[in-house]
């Protein structure tokens, strides 16, 4: 817990020195949108994840590399949003992508991978965790999310809308000149990636890792053909987001190049490592399987002898 709390501090300290050195007046106010709720979020986890480990007669060992996950993730998604990076995403795009690719396929994963649910539920008093589980499974509020969070094609075309709209110039241009799109922009990306990343690795289990694989290559695919339409681009797209590109020794179409290069090539092999990682997972099952069976064929036979 006091490691949390010292990244924390940290990286509050790093954002507080870049606003002191121009960052208009008001906009330290803006990050209490995103510091309150991770600091209370690592609390919650941390006190929740302590009274499961001394629940359990593993102690630590219990749910150790899912902890591990969510440090991870929680981890890389305050260096993207309250960290220096935020404030230089509004001069360089490639800041800008740099900070929405580590929502989308660094941080959010993690998150997944976490399974967070369970420590945050074992944050509250004993007599609230099985009704407010029960609400949540039963919420028609959260069936929306519920459903996408099961239908690969839903959650892959839900996140692939939310990358594509928030890329056209004006929604772009949008989130840049005002705060409050900018934060939707991002909690967008976000939650759509949750949604994504949760469908494909749990969603219906390891029976329908094959077709994760293929939504994971169609991601690829128009992620990366975004990319390119940015990296290809004969003059900037964005009329106010190269305007620090000059202090870095770029224009804004190379800023602007530079970007859809990174979305491009490095979170295109992500997306590929995460594919391949899912077709091991999945042939090492489908083997498995094959290896039960014939061993309960052999002992048929056997027996029958």
């Amino acid at each position: 817990m006091r490691i949390v709390f010292a990244a924390l501090f940290t990286i509050m300290a790093a954002n507080a020195q870049a606003h002191e050195a121009g960052a208009e007046a008001g906009d330290p106010w803006n990050y209490l949108f995103v510091v309150l709720p991770l600091a209370l979020t690592a609390l919650a986890y941390a006190i929740g994840m302590r009274r499961l480990w001394s629940a359990s007669a593993r102690g630590p060992t219990i749910h150790l590399q899912r902890a591990v996950c969510f440090a991870a993730g929680w981890v890389f998604l305050a260096a993207a949003l309250v960290s220096p990076l935020d404030r230089l995403a509004t001069q360089l795009f490639t800041a800008h992508m740099i900070e929405h690719e580590i929502l989308m396929v660094i941080a959010a994963p993690l998150f997944v991978l976490s399974k967070p649910l369970a420590p945050l539920l074992w944050f509250l008093p004993q007599k609230l965790r099985a009704p407010v589980g029960r609400a949540l499974v039963r919420s028609v509020v959260l069936l929306p999310v519920r459903k996408a969070a099961t239908n690969q094609l839903v959650a892959t075309s839900l996140h692939g809308a939310a990358l594509w709209l928030w890329h056209a110039p004006r929604l772009y241009d949008a989130a840049l000149a005002e705060t409050p799109v900018h934060w939707l922009q991002h909690l967008s990306f976000f939650c759509t990636a949750l949604i994504f990343w949760w469908a494909l690795l749990f969603g219906r289990g390891r029976q329908d890792y094959g077709t994760a694989i293929f939504y994971l290559f169609a991601s690829t695919l128009h992620s990366g053909f975004l990319g390119i339409l940015l990296s290809f681009a004969r003059e900037p797209l964005y009329r106010s987001q190269g305007a620090g590109a000059a202090s870095w020794g770029l224009s804004a179409l190379e800023d602007q190049q530079l970007a859809g290069l990174i979305m491009w090539v490095p979170a295109g092999m992500i997306y590929v490592a995460a594919a391949l990682a899912l077709a091991a997972a999945w042939i090492g099952g489908s083997n498995a399987s094959f290896a039960g069976e014939s061993n309960d064929d052999a002992g048929a036979r056997g027996a029958s002898c």
